[in-house]
């Protein structure tokens, strides 16, 4: 595992924890909601450099996918 892949790792770790707090849903079901997400994508996407943000950043972009329907970071 490189540490680009812990980091992606670790980042989804803490988003799915932040959805379960935030959403108050079971594990399983943030892991589907996060997986299925656009910002899910774009954190995988080693170009777009998302990974090297913070989970709490990547979770705001999430947030805003959610609530808005789409990515509105202008930098990815």
């Amino acid at each position: 595992m490189t540490k680009q892949d812990q980091l992606i790792e670790y980042t989804i770790q803490d988003i799915i924890e932040y959805i379960v707090e935030d959403f108050h849903i079971e594990y399983d079901v943030a892991m589907q909601r996060f997986y299925n997400s656009k910002t899910f994508d774009k954190l995988l996407d080693i170009e777009t450099g998302l990974y090297l943000e913070s989970a709490a950043y990547v979770y705001g972009i999430f947030q805003d996918e959610q609530n808005f329907g789409n990515l509105i970071q202008a930098e990815i």
